[in-house]
């Protein structure tokens, strides 16, 4: 099965539930569960992000799609990392990053995993305290750091905004503080939320770091750089409502240009821009080949009547990011179906929280499913096996292959 090719004249960016050949042709021959990742996908989606911000160095979060193909895949293209533990350093390092191109992004951290990661050779550290600053200082001295901003996660799924970042003024104390310890007060990074869905979050955060390195230069310490994180978004998700998403990526790519602008023109010395994207590189080049467990029709406590789809990947075993979105499903033996009912789609686990589509937002499936079909769950590349449980309920994480073109698996 294709889905309809892009026309030449259609933008980049307006594509939903994107299924190439190579990852179409890998689910249709597969005859168990598997998660695919279509590595010339990601490869394009790289160069597509370099064309767009031209000149920015790529520090791909790691955590997204911890797969040895994907990362060396990555690194052979030029990107670096986003590391945020001494584990993932060393899968960076073992993909073929040099050190220099790894930074430990994580504003949380021991004493014992920053001296590790000195160790591994890295040289740059995230930040946000004066206590962590202090700890670096200790266990890698003379690094680099850069101090993280909070942002406020507005118009993301996932606002990231509790747990990290601090604000203008601590930031000049921080980084005053690392200068004062003999560490380099490298650069300052933001993040405006996991799959941020306006351009509005990134001008807002923009003008932080506008403030702040002006605050900076009134302090004598002018950064080399800027991080703008992550939070770059995916493009074939659909809401809890099974509604396609639609991130105005153009219009992001906009104020991210003309935000650096602004931002080089306020420095006296050259600014360098880092970027930090994870689901955007590999979201919408991953899926899933999952089976039908089971269609049912059962009566619910209120009363009503409801059909459930139970399936055998759900939110401990792939989907773990069902509680804000969905993904566009593919059932390949059943595409010219003329019948449909509305079910609730579920995992295959006992948890309550592993299902969606209940109240007035159903999913729609052909009423002629049956136990062992195939379902193709599309737009499921990042963090499916991050967030995989090694065995709840003895259920695995799911077997991965990595395709290119032309060239077969592997």
């Amino acid at each position: 099965m294709r889905l309809p090719p892009r026309g030449r004249d259609q933008p980049r960016w307006t594509r939903r539930g994107p299924l190439s050949e190579p990852l179409a042709t890998e689910l249709a021959a597969a005859g168990s569960d598997r998660i695919i990742y279509d590595l010339t996908g990601i490869e394009q989606q790289y160069d597509a992000l370099l064309a767009e911000l031209p000149g920015t160095h790529i520090r791909f979060a790691l955590k997204a799609c911890p797969v040895d193909e994907v990362l060396h895949t990555l690194a052979t293209r030029g990107s670096g990392f986003d590391a945020a533990s001494p584990a993932e350093i060393t899968r960076a390092l073992h993909a073929g990053a040099h050190p220099d191109h790894i930074h430990y992004g994580n504003t949380i951290k021991s004493d014992r995993d920053i001296a590790e990661a000195h160790r591994l050779g890295v040289r740059t550290f995230a930040t946000d305290s004066v206590e962590d600053v202090t700890a670096i200082a200790a266990h890698a001295p003379r690094a680099r750091v850069f101090c993280r901003l909070a942002t406020g996660g507005d118009g993301a799924l996932w606002g990231l905004n509790r747990k990290f970042g601090c604000t203008p003024d601590d930031a000049v104390r921080v980084l005053a503080a690392a200068r004062a310890a003999g560490l380099t007060p490298a650069g300052l990074s933001v993040h405006v939320g996991s799959q941020q869905m306006t351009g509005e979050a990134w001008q807002q955060a923009l003008d932080i770091l506008a403030g702040t390195l002006t605050a900076l230069a009134g302090r004598g310490i002018v950064p080399d750089h800027v991080n703008l994180g992550g939070g770059l978004p995916a493009l074939g998700y659909r809401d809890r409502h099974g509604n396609p998403l639609d991130p105005p990526l153009d219009k992001i790519f906009t104020v991210l240009r003309e935000g650096m602008d602004r931002l080089r023109a306020r420095t006296p010395s050259p600014l360098h821009f880092v970027m930090e994207p994870g689901r955007h590189l590999v979201a919408d080049h991953g899926a899933v080949r999952a089976h039908v467990s089971r269609l049912t029709r059962r009566r619910q406590p209120d009363g009503t009547d409801a059909h459930w789809l139970y399936l055998s990947c759900g939110k401990f075993n792939g989907l773990y990011e069902m509680d804000q979105l969905t993904h566009r499903m593919v059932f390949p033996d059943h595409l010219g179906a003329q019948e449909h009912v509305s079910a609730i789609v579920a995992g295959p686990t006992c948890d309550s929280d592993d299902a969606y589509g209940e109240g007035r937002y159903p999913v729609r499936v052909p009423a002629s499913v049956s136990s062992g079909d195939p379902v193709w769950i599309l737009s499921a590349g990042a963090y499916a096996t991050s967030y995989t449980t090694q065995g709840f309920n003895g259920i695995g994480p799911l077997p991965c292959v990595c395709v290119r073109g032309q060239e077969g698996h592997h």
